[in-house]
């Protein structure tokens, strides 16, 4: 049986050049990337990593691989991250991982923005699969919901909680996470007009 994520990431290493410094999101695709990485210690060895998430890094380090923070760098040459679907026009949602603003502040750090997504992540049009992830500045919470529920009121809006401890999902940049699944698909512009909502940090949605 096919392996569609490792066959994506084996997609990604032609354009990975020595020297360069890459940026990496999370997930299962991305996990697959370093291996094929590490597989060749002198190529690997040459490359300098960044990343927002703390799996990716635990990978980076079990692996030996030279590892910098995101706030010393002003410059990658790639950023890859995975997403959840895309659609036959390259619209892409991307949700589960939670780190939003990091990955769009190293999305915006790349001179070239990769993501990868197998072909179990091909619809031809983007639907409800996955809710829609905002993070939200803690003190904008009850504006961001008041808004959605006026604009948006089929959606089902749930807070995203932990399961270790009681209380809500904090961000790495001490905000909230709001899972927002529409009843139905969307239109890309108004998807879009939720991110000018005052308050709201990021949104996933390519």
């Amino acid at each position: 049986m096919t392996d569609y994520k490792l066959e994506a990431a084996k997609a990604a290493i032609p354009f990975i050049k020595t020297g360069q410094i890459i940026g990496l999101g999370a997930g299962s695709t991305i996990a697959n990337l370093i291996n094929l990485l590490a597989a060749d210690a002198e190529f690997a060895g040459t490359l300098i990593f960044a990343t927002s998430s703390f799996k990716t890094a635990q990978l980076l380090i079990e692996h030996k691989l030279n590892i910098k923070a995101i706030e010393h760098l002003t410059y990658l040459d790639i950023y890859f991250d995975g997403c959840d679907q895309f659609d036959a026009q390259l619209n892409a949602l991307k949700s589960g991982g939670g780190i939003h603003t990091s990955e769009k502040i190293m999305a915006s750090l790349a001179h070239e923005f990769i993501l990868l997504g197998d072909a179990g992540k091909s619809v031809e049009k983007l639907d409800t699969t996955y809710p829609l992830v905002l993070e939200v500045l803690p003190s904008a919470l009850q504006l961001v919901q008041q808004w959605l529920a006026k604009n948006v009121p089929t959606a089902r809006i749930t807070m995203r909680l932990s399961t270790q401890k009681d209380g809500a999902v904090i961000t790495e940049n001490g905000n909230y996470l709001l899972d927002v699944y529409f009843a139905q698909t969307m239109p890309l512009d108004r998807i879009n007009a939720i991110k000018m909502v005052p308050g709201l940090l990021s949104i996933r949605c390519f």
